[in-house]
């Protein structure tokens, strides 16, 4: 029983920390599905680790239907897990999650086909997912790791490190990480890519031009 309670406790307190909407412990408690689905897979999980396997998947479709939120029961999920704005979230039942993780809506923690055994992500702790990203596979992303809004990974990723785009890319290290995720200013290596094209077309184009001109000279 204390540990349940202390568990709630650090689920509230991680809300009032991370979301600076959050104005009073009434409002936390009615109006965050992000805790009532944390809190209903914690029991869900106790009930899969007993092998009561189909009571768990019902308390979790409950779950679902009541937060637009789908964690299977059979994930791993550590301590201060955060679920911001979490409609649309899909967590898969061999997923392990560190300490200290957020998720943004429309996260996907999922596999890539019908493999049997471990076959979803692993999350280090102090893990964030942006909106929308879909992590894919039997991979592992180490600590502190920061995946942007978006975002394709299907490979693992080291610690420290934030990934953007599709497929996923790696667009920076150690002692460069940045301490929030801010979508704003991450790089966007497909935009660099298509800009570096533009200038080698134009870089093209004037020496084709340079060459014609030369040839049509009397």
């Amino acid at each position: 029983m204390n540990g349940m309670l202390l568990t709630i406790r650090e689920q509230i307190d991680v809300i009032f920390r991370e979301d600076p909407a959050a104005t009073s412990l009434l409002e936390v408690l009615v109006c965050y599905p992000g805790l009532h689905a944390v809190m209903l897979h914690r029991v869900a999980h106790v009930l899969y680790r007993m092998k009561l396997r189909l009571l768990a998947r019902i308390l979790s479709q409950i779950g679902r239907f009541l937060t637009g939120i789908e964690i299977h029961p059979g994930a791993m999920i550590g301590r201060r897990f955060f679920i911001d704005h979490g409609m649309g979230i899909v967590i898969g039942e061999t997923t392990v999650i560190g300490d200290d993780v957020i998720l943004y809506q429309g996260v996907t923690l999922g596999g890539t086909g019908k493999d049997r055994g471990k076959r979803h992500p692993t999350l280090g702790n102090r893990v964030v997912v942006g909106t929308g990203a879909k992590v894919l596979g039997n991979i592992t992303l180490g600590n502190n790791v920061k995946i942007g809004a978006g975002s394709v990974v299907v490979y693992s990723v080291p610690d420290d490190s934030t990934v953007v785009g599709i497929p996923g890319r790696v667009v920076r290290t150690r002692g460069q990480i940045a301490d929030d995720l801010e979508h704003g200013k991450l790089p966007d290596p497909q935009g660099q890519d298509l800009e570096n094209m533009q200038q080698r077309v134009d870089q093209l184009e004037s020496v084709i031009r340079t060459l014609l001109e030369e040839r049509t000279r009397p």
